[in-house]
């Protein structure tokens, strides 16, 4: 009888260790494992580490543009708006252009409206018309291009020499006007575009609404809704 019993209690005790072993391997079995592959890991890379591998914003520093727009050209170029170059120096070119070739008409028309005049500082007539000249009296008006290479000829008597001299002497004058007033713009083109580079046109500057439990003039905590916006 008592050999059955302790025969008993080994089988028992034999089928329970079974058990726990083949319980204890499933679960190890079972117990999923985390591979950490390559890709993995590249996305873990810090935020800091790829905003330093970007090319930083050129900001410019209206002072500094402003001063180089001094020169012609030189405040674009500073802000890196390259395609303003040729409209600038065309402007200004072409008042350039405009004052030099209306100077050599005016030269021209004023030497020939001088020779109706005596000019001889020792003559009693000094500053008058030429003893004989009428107003059918005609002079040659040599007209130059703008090299000086080739001239025209043209017949005009003394009012038609004034008004053509006249002519020429406005818009010399205009010419300069018009120049300087291209130069003047570009240095205040240069200064605003400098400052419209300065503003903040990201996605930082965003707008979010979010709960709020507190809320102003009241004891009590009350449910509501708050705006805000973040300006980085």
């Amino acid at each position: 009888m008592k050999t059955w019993f302790w025969l008993g209690c080994c089988v028992i005790l034999l089928a329970h260790v079974s058990r726990a072993q083949v319980i204890s391997s499933d679960s190890v079995k079972g117990k999923p494992v985390r591979v950490i592959t390559a890709d993995s890991l590249a996305g873990l890379v810090p935020d800091s580490v790829v905003n330093l591998n970007k090319a930083k914003k050129f900001v410019p520093v209206p002072r500094t543009a402003t001063l180089l727009a001094l020169i012609p050209g030189g405040g674009q170029i500073y802000n890196r708006d390259y395609w303003k170059l040729p409209i600038i120096y065309l402007g200004i070119g072409g008042g350039l252009y405009a004052f030099h070739l209306n100077s050599i008409k005016y030269n021209d028309y004023l030497s020939a409206y001088k020779s109706f005049y005596d000019l001889n500082k020792d003559s009693p007539t000094y500053g008058q018309v030429l003893p004989g000249i009428t107003s059918d009296s005609t002079r040659t008006v040599r007209i130059r291009n703008l090299f000086a290479t080739s001239s025209e000829y043209k017949q005009g008597n003394l009012d038609q020499v004034k008004r053509g001299k006249n002519y020429w002497r406005r818009n010399k004058n205009l010419s300069i006007v018009v120049a300087v007033l291209i130069y003047g713009l570009t240095i205040i083109e240069t200064n605003v575009a400098a400052h419209l580079k300065t503003f903040d046109l990201t996605d930082d500057i965003s707008m979010h609404v979010e709960p709020k439990i507190q809320q102003p003039m009241m004891r009590q905590p009350a449910p509501g809704l708050k705006l805000v916006f973040n300006f980085k």
